[in-house]
């Protein structure tokens, strides 16, 4: 059964990216050009799903903004709903916001820096019960950019948290991968 669940997400991925690619543009910045605030903007984010047993919903958008012609930061919300029906009271949700920059340092690589606060249930070994906190992450890395077309694409980020710590972090390690589009 897992096998055909991983079959059907490869294929719902590939429709997707096939679905969108012709859809995206992303004006190029040239130095000298006089391109308006509105068309140096730039939107994406990620979206993921998995239902069954563990359930989860990733929802994450942002918004960027090309200050240089290799230079860009932005800010995103990020919320999440869990559901483990493993554990009675096995369901949550997180949220919080983050603010990021990125450098090309080539065309397609990029380097990314990026603050992170997020609110989540953390449960504390001392009072042996689950409470609310706010987890800050400071996430250094980099990552490719594949264009689809001549206005956007996909980014697959490779980021390390140097704040990490594991009795206070929704991330069970300090290294995250993620996969996003943008337009």
């Amino acid at each position: 059964m897992s096998l055909l669940k991983n079959k059907f997400s490869l294929l719902f991925f590939l429709v997707f990216i096939l679905s969108v690619s012709s859809t995206f543009a992303q004006r190029e910045y040239y130095p000298g050009d006089s391109i308006p605030f509105k068309d140096r903007l730039y939107f994406g984010g990620n979206f993921g799903m998995q239902f069954g047993t563990v359930t989860l919903i990733d929802f994450s958008p942002l918004v960027g903004v090309m200050i240089t012609p290799k230079f860009s930061s932005g800010v995103g919300i990020t919320y999440q709903y869990f559901n483990d029906r493993r554990f009675i009271g096995g369901e949550s949700s997180s949220y919080g916001g983050r603010l990021f920059s990125r450098y090309n340092v080539l065309p397609n690589i990029f380097l990314h820096a990026e603050y992170e606060s997020i609110n989540f249930d953390n449960y504390n070994f001392q009072s042996e019960r689950f409470e609310r906190i706010w987890s800050n992450a400071l996430f250094l890395g980099g990552g490719y950019f594949a264009p689809f077309g001549p206005r956007g694409g996909a980014n697959f980020t490779f980021l390390y948290n140097v704040l990490h710590d594991n009795r206070r972090s929704p991330y069970g390690e300090p290294y995250v991968i993620r996969v996003g589009f943008v337009l």
